[in-house]
């Protein structure tokens, strides 16, 4: 439920809490704008997902939203910090609607003293998928969780 690099034990390292970014070195500069298909989306998420954590929430849900048509060239590595990226591929934040989510819908949970990389997970239309298949949006047992819900915009048609 961590973040986009491999999993190692987090037990002994301890890291200050700011964002940290992967880009390449000729980075386009904001905004990104990209057309997901929440469908292809939600395919990828649950066909990689598992039935337990891999710490890898911030990578399973960037690889689906990518397979899905987001362009996603920077993104930051906690998933605590994917808010702005989200933004920029056309998701708007929303108050969060966890008893009626849509197919599509992300949230975040920020980062608390015992989980300091927070965690992202998206609707599959069934139920809530990150590294692996939850059975609530509710992942943590701490008491002051707090979340970002974010909905993918409408597209306009030009004509």
């Amino acid at each position: 439920m961590i973040y986009d690099v491999p999993p190692i034990d987090h037990s002994m390292i301890h890291m200050p809490s700011q964002q940290l970014v992967v880009a390449s070195r000729n980075t386009p500069k904001l905004p990104i704008s990209s057309s997901i298909d929440v469908s292809k989306f939600s395919q990828k998420l649950t066909r990689r997902a598992s039935y337990r954590s891999s710490s890898q929430c911030a990578k399973f849900v960037r690889i689906a939203l990518q397979s899905a048509g987001a362009n996603i060239v920077q993104h930051p590595i906690a998933a605590s910090d994917w808010g702005r990226t989200l933004q920029q591929i056309s998701y708007q934040q929303i108050t969060p609607d966890f008893n009626n989510p849509k197919l599509g819908d992300i949230y975040i949970i920020h980062r608390t003293k015992k989980h300091r990389y927070g965690h992202i997970a998206g609707f599959t239309g069934s139920q809530w998928v990150s590294d692996f298949k939850q059975t609530s949006y509710d992942v943590y047992n701490d008491q002051n969780v707090t979340y970002s819900y974010y909905r993918l915009a409408p597209q306009s048609s030009q004509a």
